[in-house]
């Protein structure tokens, strides 16, 4: 059998065709035009601002001398332990507590939903005054806490910010403080959620107050919490807001989690490729935990 050279050139020509032709969809004429003049502007936008500084902070962070520099430095080594307190203490403790909380604003009554609003005002302000605030609170010699101390009983207080822990808890207190009543928020409307016809019938089987939660709440929202527990430690992963404005990172340098030791080395000592290297060294916690989060969601989409 002979061919031709038209027959030869047909084939690319058809798969450009059938592939303009899946792109194109039902859309003709003057509807195809708008949906490329609608959709080129986000695609320029997500390339711009998602695509081109991810790849670029890896290029930056890309020299094998850079994580030899880091490693040798001990205040990185001390970074890594604060990181994981940070992450360990701050993150349980925060969404432990959301749960809590999230059953006693199921209650009725209007002074419970007044609470609720004041509960929510930390997270709802913005994190700059807050954190400020908390700083200049915890100062040992004119804050707020160490003067009620002396004026209550007669005792001077600790240094709050001079103290490698006490500042380390200061900070995580910062954080939970202001990120809880988020989560209590999302807790609470997965509470709300479940069917009263559940409880009403918990309730005439006996499961009450503590056995309700254990048999009725908790195992229904064990989903949410473990999906919600998973974005937290992503979100604190990357917070450097409350280490950055109560401590500082001091005592000399003693409180620093890895976003701001990142920021320390790019800014403060002017090497940015070793900021982001800092900041590249969470991605061996950051990439599983973004994983297991894509795999729990599909997991919870397929039972809904």
């Amino acid at each position: 059998m002979t061919s031709t050279v038209i027959d030869i050139g047909q084939p690319p020509i058809r798969r450009h065709s059938a592939l303009l032709r899946s792109l194109r969809g039902s859309l003709k004429g003057s509807e195809y035009t708008w949906a490329l003049a609608f959709l080129v502007p986000y695609i320029a936008v997500f390339f711009t601002f998602v695509v081109y500084p991810a790849l670029y902070g890896l290029w930056l962070g890309s020299e094998p001398s850079l994580y030899t520099e880091l490693y040798s430095d001990p205040i990185y080594q001390s970074t890594i332990v604060n990181t994981l307190l940070f992450l360990g203490v701050g993150v349980n403790l925060k969404m432990f507590g959301a749960l809590l909380l999230s059953g006693f604003f199921m209650r009725p009554g209007w002074w419970v939903k007044g609470l609720l609003m004041i509960f929510v005002l930390p997270w709802a302000v913005p994190a700059l005054p807050e954190f400020i605030s908390i700083h200049w609170m915890l100062n040992g010699e004119w804050g707020l806490l160490n003067n009620v101390f002396y004026d209550l009983f007669n005792v001077d207080g600790p240094s709050w910010l001079n103290e490698h822990w006490l500042a380390l808890g200061s900070a995580i207190y910062s954080h939970i403080w202001k990120w809880m009543p988020f989560w209590t928020i999302i807790l609470l409307a997965g509470r709300m959620s479940i069917p009263t016809e559940i409880r009403d019938a918990a309730k005439v089987d006996g499961a009450t107050g503590i056995r309700s939660f254990i048999y009725i709440s908790f195992p229904l929202l064990a989903n949410l919490y473990l999906i919600c527990t998973l974005l937290s430690t992503i979100f604190t992963l990357g917070d450097f807001n409350s280490v950055t404005f109560v401590t500082g990172g001091g005592p000399a340098n003693s409180t620093h989690v890895l976003a701001t030791l990142g920021i320390r080395d790019a800014f403060e000592l002017a090497q940015p490729r070793l900021g982001v290297a800092a900041v590249m060294s969470a991605l061996p916690v950051m990439i599983p935990l973004v994983i297991i989060l894509m795999r729990k969601l599909k997991t919870a989409e397929v039972q809904l």
